[in-house]
């Protein structure tokens, strides 16, 4: 369950709740009552809590995957991010030059 990965992920980053509630800048309270379920952890403090952590968003809705991204993943879920952002005009352009430069080596 999310609450409890979330507990794991400050035990595992040797924070106390109150430590913890200060980076992502909410009360120690709430920090409590979302790791013993009396509150649900909704989507706006996992994608904080991923920001601030590094940890793996999937991993905390899910359980599936590492608690922390990688430099690699991180940067991959960036990129996808801003991709689909784009307009299609340039989606196609930003693939044009991928395969330019795979091409190129």
């Amino acid at each position: 369950m999310v609450n409890q990965r979330l507990a794991l992920v400050r035990k595992t980053l040797k924070l106390t709740q109150r430590e913890f509630a200060e980076k992502i800048s909410v009360a120690t309270g709430f920090v409590a009552s979302m790791e013993i379920g009396d509150r649900k952890v909704n989507p706006r403090i996992m994608k904080l809590v991923s920001a601030v952590f590094n940890v793996n968003l999937n991993w905390l809705e899910t359980g599936e995957g590492e608690m922390f991204y990688t430099d690699t993943e991180k940067e991959i879920e960036e990129i996808i991010s801003l991709y689909k952002r784009l307009n299609p005009f340039f989606k196609k352009f930003i693939i044009r030059q991928l395969y330019e430069l795979i091409e190129f080596k």
